[in-house]
């Protein structure tokens, strides 16, 4: 079905950066819909393991308006963050259509056909909102089609207890690996390969001294200043319980990266090899924008070329919360709302200097 009302702004997504983006669209009173190809609320979220734990407290984990409610625990558990982004939703009451997977964004005159299946929307502007969960990446390594073991990568890891009294390496180096191998650990002789050394935080530092951070790179880039990034990018591990826990138990040493598998394991380039059953691949995601192929504007890197947040080759879309390529932090919950206020701002005052579409 065609939907013949023309919006002023379709935001793609359902999760914490398109919460954010609708957030400030309503504000600014634009006619605005999200669509999320999600069953639920909790975007991505609602996909990570059971025991994933935030890294900053409750007050510094929120997106704009509304603060995340404290939880027992310091750092919030996973399902707390599905709840607050559920009860953030209802808050606000956001036109949001779900589940809707959009197929493609063409371009229409001066405006933007979205295509969903049988359902088009035409819309002035676009604000690309899918994040990157759906694009796990896996690096290619020789012989990893001939080893026999289980293979998945941390997107579709879930608990410890199937790995129970197998041999399991995990491979990483951030946050996500640290934690998957504290609780791995505790019923399988774990491995960890990390393709860099991995960078610990002080036990006492959390999320805030990464935010903090990331501000400051953020302010000397709108100086115009370049700074020499310091220890505690956002990658860097930050000490929680099961990770300080998981050192005490002398398992959190990584080894460097492996050169090839065989059908039971791996070996090193000194010839030095290691039996293995099951890999937990903890190496990142990729942006999820295969909807944007047929306006030839991502590049060969998978990304598309922004000033900010706005796409440089298609001037009505703008792209929030794929990482720091669009905004310093943008891929975290209170990282996201300076991205998706600039983003806003910048859609109000474009769609204030064009006309309607025909």
């Amino acid at each position: 079905m065609t939907h013949n009302k023309t919006l002023d702004v379709l935001v793609i997504g359902g999760g914490q950066s398109a919460l954010a983006t609708a957030y400030f669209l309503r504000r600014a009173r634009l006619d605005y819909v999200l669509l999320d190809d999600q069953a639920r609320p909790g975007g991505a979220w609602q996909h990570a393991w059971d025991s994933l734990r935030l890294f900053s407290p409750a007050t510094w984990s929120s997106i704009a308006g509304w603060q995340m409610p404290q939880t027992a625990d310091d750092y919030p558990p996973r399902d707390a963050v599905i709840d607050y982004l559920r009860r953030y939703e209802q808050r606000y009451q956001f036109p949001i259509l779900r589940p809707v997977h959009v197929d493609s964004v063409t371009s229409e005159g001066d405006c933007l056909r979205v295509q969903a299946g049988a359902d088009s929307w035409l819309t002035r502007a676009v604000v690309s909102a899918t994040g990157t969960w759906s694009k796990p990446f896996i690096p290619q390594y020789p012989g990893a089609a001939d080893f026999a073991g289980q293979q998945l990568h941390s997107s579709r890891y879930r608990s410890p207890k199937p790995f129970a009294g197998k041999k399991v390496m995990i491979v990483g180096a951030g946050n996500s690996a640290a934690q998957i191998l504290a609780e791995v650990s505790q019923y399988s002789d774990t491995l960890w390969i990390a393709l860099e050394p991995p960078s610990f935080l002080p036990d006492h530092f959390d999320g805030r001294v990464l935010f903090h951070r990331a501000t400051a790179a953020w302010k000397a880039q709108q100086a115009g200043r370049i700074i020499e990034e310091p220890p505690g990018g956002l990658g860097d591990i930050v000490m929680v319980e099961p990770v300080i826990e998981a050192r005490e138990r002398g398992v959190l040493a990584a080894q460097r990266p492996f050169q090839r598998f065989t059908r039971h394991g791996i070996v090193w380039e000194d010839g030095r090899r290691a039996s293995v059953e099951a890999v937990i691949w903890c190496t990142g995601f990729r942006p999820a924008l295969d909807h944007l192929a047929k306006l030839d504007i991502v590049e060969a890197d998978g990304k598309v070329q922004v000033e900010g947040n706005r796409s440089v080759k298609q001037p009505n879309l703008w792209l929030v919360g794929y990482g720091d390529w669009t905004g310093t932090a943008s891929a975290t919950l209170i990282g996201v709302i300076r991205s998706a206020r600039s983003a806003v701002s910048e859609i109000q005052a474009f769609i204030s200097q064009t006309t309607d579409c025909p």
